[in-house]
């Protein structure tokens, strides 16, 4: 006697299989670790130094700048060079900056000579870097796995950065507070060399690409042209720019953590921590459960969840309030990154993923450090709770605006 077949089931471990992919988390976790380290402790450092919102808006600033002006070039390189040969060259360059900030924060003679200009020069340097390394990250990530399996893949990635982005707050804000920047920084640049050594085990054989010979700036604006082309990656990105553009406040949690819930560094650690607690939480649920079915609605709802906790954020005076508020908006953001992210590496040709995940940077870049100079220029003009609460009241009104203006997106259903 015959039947329907079964339907086939679920593995929600099938990426982690891939010997290659596993190396390459490792990577991802400890590269993770140290940069979210080192945000909280420069972000410290400078306010304790200055005592002005505007120098942490500076810090994002001077990451942005560079980091946003080199990513085209940087999506061409991913495309036409083996990319972890690319990703290997920009973890060295991270590896010295961190090397850097130690140096610096062991000569604070310099410091009180100099101020924080030599700090901000640091992170020039890690704006070029980290420019150069997240397209070819991502399109060597893409290339581990089947595409079949990329949504999986992408929701273990999304989860093993965000656990990164839990311990190496806490750990940057608990190592400042107890034993200095210079053992905090230490710890940062082990961890640098660590994720270099993940990427060196990583068995990579490059695809053969079918670029062609078109000129350079033909090949630097193709990735652009792709994106305008497609409305919904278009519609996906511009949500993200403009709702963590407006509504992000975690370039302003020195401040709250020191002047309005009075909790030290070690609290600022906790609540750096906090947002990338909820995403840890929700990217293992996405990764234990089948494919998204209604992906635009739920990428909307997810982002206004978010938007509406970073209201909430503003307007408390409770430690752990703010705490789970955090939480919740770093759950709504884990939810946005895995539909955003597998809509870009599944509609995207192989050949194209360096430079499309270059355009995906620049509007991530502009709008976590770009978005972290907005936060700093309108707690100078308006305080910290205000621009908050602000932020999070016009990122709400994105999304409105999104949905209404791009139907395709609200329409979305499963991404295959």
């Amino acid at each position: 006697m015959t039947g329907s077949a079964a339907p086939a089931r679920h593995d929600p471990y099938v990426a982690l299989r891939h010997r290659d992919f596993r190396w390459y988390i490792l990577s991802v976790f400890t590269m993770t670790l140290a940069s979210q380290l080192q945000a909280v402790v420069v972000g410290w450092q400078v306010y304790s130094i200055t005592h002005d919102p505007l120098s942490l808006g500076l810090i994002g600033l001077a990451e942005a700048l560079p980091f946003i002006a080199c990513a085209l070039p940087a999506g061409y390189v991913a495309d036409r060079w083996n990319r972890r040969s690319v990703a290997v060259a920009s973890l060295c360059v991270l590896g010295l900056c961190s090397a850097a900030l130690l140096w610096l924060s062991a000569s604070p003679a310099l410091i009180a000579r100099l101020g924080v200009a030599p700090v901000y020069a640091v992170i020039f340097g890690v704006g070029i870097a980290r420019s150069v390394y997240q397209p070819a990250r991502q399109a060597l990530g893409a290339e581990l796995v089947p595409r079949n399996q990329l949504e999986n893949a992408i929701a273990w990635r999304s989860g093993t950065w965000q656990i990164a982005a839990v311990v190496g707050p806490a750990a940057g804000g608990l190592l400042y507070g107890f034993a200095g920047p210079v053992s905090a920084y230490a710890l940062d640049v082990a961890l640098m060399v660590c994720a270099l050594a993940s990427v060196l085990a990583i068995r990579y054989t490059p695809a053969a690409l079918s670029i062609g010979n078109s000129p350079m700036v033909t090949d630097l604006l193709s990735g652009l042209r792709f994106v305008w082309r497609e409305p919904v990656i278009l519609g996906a990105l511009s949500l993200d720019l403009f709702s963590v553009f407006l509504g992000g406040a975690e370039a302003l949690l020195p401040v709250f953590a020191s002047e309005i819930l009075r909790v030290g560094p070690q609290g600022l650690g906790v609540l750096r921590a906090a947002p990338a607690a909820g995403a840890v939480a929700m990217a293992v649920f996405l990764a234990h459960r089948a494919p998204i079915e209604r992906a635009g609605r739920v990428l909307l709802v997810a982002v206004a969840v978010f938007a509406v906790a970073i209201v909430g954020f503003g307007l408390s005076h409770s430690f752990g309030l703010s705490l789970a508020l955090l939480i919740v908006s770093g759950m709504a953001d884990s939810v946005s990154v895995v539909i955003r992210s597998t809509l870009l590496q599944l509609l995207t040709p192989p050949d194209m993923l360096g430079r499309v995940s270059a355009v995906n940077s620049v509007f991530i870049g502009s709008s976590n450090e770009l978005g972290a100079f907005e936060s700093g220029v309108a707690a100078r003009l308006l305080g910290a709770v205000r621009a908050v609460v602000l932020g999070g009241v016009a990122a709400l009104a994105v999304v409105g605006l999104t949905a209404r203006l791009v139907p395709r997106l609200r329409q979305l259903g499963r991404i295959a």
